[in-house]
């Protein structure tokens, strides 16, 4: 056992869990005082100044969970913890965003960040031209500072959130409404994978593990402000744990086709369906696992290189390698960013690194590919923050996606009769 695996272990089952509970959302709360107050994101301070009060609600709730927890222990179990849980979400995130959606439909045009704007746009064209794309010529003969929100630099599947708006201009057609049902959906697909009756209890995971990994999809400040604000990033992780959930209980070609939707969406689950198709490998399912993973994404790019190659070019390929008619804002001061611009030929330098570590990776997969899911989402999560911190181009939300992998390990391990239902890493050591 390492000593990290020792440390999350003793933080994760403290209190039963509620020690961690309070410390999430007494410095959530905090987090979004501090937005609320500094941000120079219109979205964001109205986020922060709803989310602080959700926030602290459940900060006070786990208070008196941890005052009750010798007389009431019922109050202070994994059931009352979901419940709070859910609470938080409703409050930080799904409040939010409807308060957010509904001034944006009554004319603030300071309620929703770009990417809202541009997945509704590409459904609007999806519906009317049969492709979500412009052009380069299209682009290029928008207003100067118009032409950032020409692009759509997702792939095809990320405009059918967009639909609703082609159909009506209400609060309810805001593609963020759209990404958090599907969230919701999918999340709870995962959780009743993970809790399938049908398994004997000895091998299902650990229910206060998957709790706190649900807890890092939805209530960690990172997600609620990007599901309220944007929101893009939601349904992509969702669908990739998922995916992990799938194949935590055996089920390689439901995995795929569940990574092969998120990556319909969105790039990002690129990488996880790669890791996917090896641990299938392990189980001479990697085929199966493959027709999913890669066949959905290749399939949704068809009608738009039907109708028109060259704008899906110019969207999914030009724009993010920075060869678009503008750059992307994309730009955290992470070491990646840092080396590219502060360095004598850093951006050489940054995507030399980016290059190496994905090699390393690969070398580490075709060597020891991940024989359980636990390893896969490990691999996942452990690629995915190098890569974050590495690429030149990058955004501090997208760390939700190797923070919620991380944290969704150790729910994917399989309890052996004998361990305790509060040592929910204990796979880790064996990943």
């Amino acid at each position: 056992m390492t000593a990290a695996s020792r440390t999350w272990r003793a933080l994760d089952s403290a209190a039963g869990g509620l020690a961690l509970d309070l410390g999430l959302y007494a410095l959530s709360a905090a987090f979004a005082a501090i937005t609320a107050a500094t941000s120079t994101l219109p979205p964001h301070r109205a986020w922060g100044s709803v989310a602080a009060i959700g926030y602290l609600l459940a900060t006070l709730l786990v208070v008196g969970q941890l005052l009750l927890r010798g007389r009431r222990p019922g109050l202070a179990g994994v059931p009352a913890r979901w419940a709070v849980t859910g609470l938080a979400w409703a409050t930080t995130a799904l409040l939010p965003l409807v308060l957010q959606s509904a001034q944006r439909a009554s004319g603030r045009t300071d309620r929703a960040q770009e990417e809202v704007v541009v997945v509704e746009h590409a459904g609007i064209r999806l519906a009317d031209h049969g492709t979500p794309y412009l052009g380069q010529d299209a682009i290029a003969a928008l207003p100067p500072d118009e032409r950032l929100l020409g692009y759509t630099p997702y792939q095809p599947g990320m405009a059918l959130f967009g639909l609703p708006r082609a159909a009506a201009d209400a609060w309810w057609t805001d593609s963020r409404v759209w990404f958090a049902l599907v969230t919701a959906l999918v999340l709870a697909l995962a959780v009743a994978a993970l809790r399938r009756t049908g398994r004997p209890s000895a091998t299902r995971p650990d229910a206060a593990a998957v709790l706190r990994g649900v807890q890092a999809a939805t209530v960690l400040p990172v997600c609620a402000l990007t599901l309220a604000t944007g929101g893009d990033d939601l349904p992509v992780l969702a669908l990739c744990l998922l995916a992990l959930a799938l194949a935590a209980v055996d089920r390689p070609g439901a995995a795929g086709v569940a990574v092969g939707l998120a990556g319909a969406l969105k790039l990002f689950a690129w990488p996880v369906a790669l890791v996917l198709i090896f641990w299938g490998a392990t189980r001479r399912a990697g085929l199966r696992v493959a027709l999913g993973a890669l066949g959905l994404p290749l399939l949704a790019l068809v009608p738009a290189l039907l109708v028109d190659r060259d704008a899906l070019v110019e969207n999914v390929l030009r724009f993010p390698l920075g060869h678009g008619l503008v750059t992307s804002p994309a730009q955290s001061p992470f070491p990646g960013h840092l080396i590219a611009t502060g360095l004598p030929g850093g951006r050489v330098v940054a995507a030399t690194l980016l290059v190496a570590v994905g090699v390393a990776i690969g070398l580490r997969l075709l060597r020891h590919p991940p024989g359980t899911a636990v390893a896969t989402a490990l691999i996942c999560g452990y690629g995915l923050l190098a890569a974050i911190l590495l690429m030149p181009t990058t955004r501090f939300g997208y760390l939700l996606y190797p923070l919620a992998l991380l944290v969704w390990a150790p729910a994917l391990a399989a309890r052996p009769a004998t361990v305790s239902p509060e040592s929910p890493t204990r796979a880790l050591n064996r990943a």
